[in-house]
């Protein structure tokens, strides 16, 4: 895949275009924060801006989009479905919520955050699917472009299926050099669902992994720009998080370079040097 800036797009299964890098907002304080860090990506160029209700930002997200004067047709903005609302009810309530805590008329994505929270651990998979179809209705409607879901593995993503009218258009999943989640996005692409790589830089543990330090040296790359990098040309979705302004430009400096195979190939093979994917049927949230 050739890709020169930010806002070149992947096509959704819908035929929505989303851009191929997202400024991740996940551990982002609210506050003054959220809103200069929301400022200096729009400002860096970045067009996609990726959110969820439990991150507790959305106010301030919403303030900077609306004081960036970005034209929001140029905007991709996600959201996620929080694990207290997994029903039809609750679904369409948290989505309303989220618009009116980020001042917009619609979304382009919103996603299910979690596939088996505790509170529904004895009936997930119903659960599921009374909120995917307030989802549904919300696509329908054109509140919001496109949906999907987060961390689903394919038992999760299967028993939605079942009932589902739409099919999720994106998974988002903690995807990087340390854990490819090859089961999950094998599952993702037979579905021609595009996986979104959240915390793509691994919480930042992965820059500090020795394998990767050497390939950013021999780039004359940070590791930062070396893993976004692997990220897109294996056709994944980051979406890299930072505060501060130096990084997040940084972190759109990944075009005029590409990774060979065989680098690519060494960077597969680093699996569990840092955090694994949590198992969503043993979380306690």
């Amino acid at each position: 895949m050739s890709f020169t800036s930010l806002t070149d797009t992947y096509e959704l299964a819908n035929g929505v275009r989303i851009p191929i890098i997202g400024f991740g907002t996940w551990q982002t304080p609210d506050g003054d924060v959220a809103y200069q860090s929301t400022i200096d990506a729009l400002a860096a160029g970045y067009r996609h801006i990726d959110t969820a209700a439990v991150y507790g930002n959305e106010a301030s997200i919403g303030r900077a989009i609306k004081d960036a004067n970005v034209p929001r047709e140029t905007l991709f903005v996600t959201s996620k479905l929080w694990n207290d609302a997994h029903s039809y009810e609750g679904a369409k309530q948290a989505l309303e919520d989220s618009l009116g805590r980020l001042q917009l008329d619609y979304l382009d994505l919103y996603l299910i955050h979690w596939p088996n929270p505790v509170n529904y651990r004895e009936d997930w998979e119903a659960a599921n699917a009374d909120a995917w179809r307030a989802m549904e209705e919300a696509y329908a409607s054109g509140k919001v472009r496109a949906i999907g879901i987060s961390n689903f593995q394919p038992h999760h993503f299967e028993a939605l299926l079942k009932t589902a009218k739409v099919t999720p258009h994106v998974n988002q999943l903690h995807v990087n050099p340390s854990d490819l989640e090859e089961e999950a996005v094998a599952f993702n692409d037979a579905h021609d669902t595009l996986t979104e790589a959240y915390s793509p830089l691994g919480t930042g543990t992965m820059l500090e992994v020795p394998e990767i330090q050497a390939v950013a040296t021999k780039y004359s790359k940070t590791p930062a720009q070396i893993i976004l990098r692997w990220q897109l040309q294996h056709g994944f979705l980051p979406l890299p998080k930072s505060i501060h302004q130096d990084r997040i430009v940084s972190n759109t400096e990944v075009f005029d370079f590409e990774l060979t195979d065989a680098d690519v190939k060494a960077l597969d093979a680093l699996h569990g040097v840092g955090r694994l994917h949590t198992n969503p049927d043993e979380t306690t949230f």
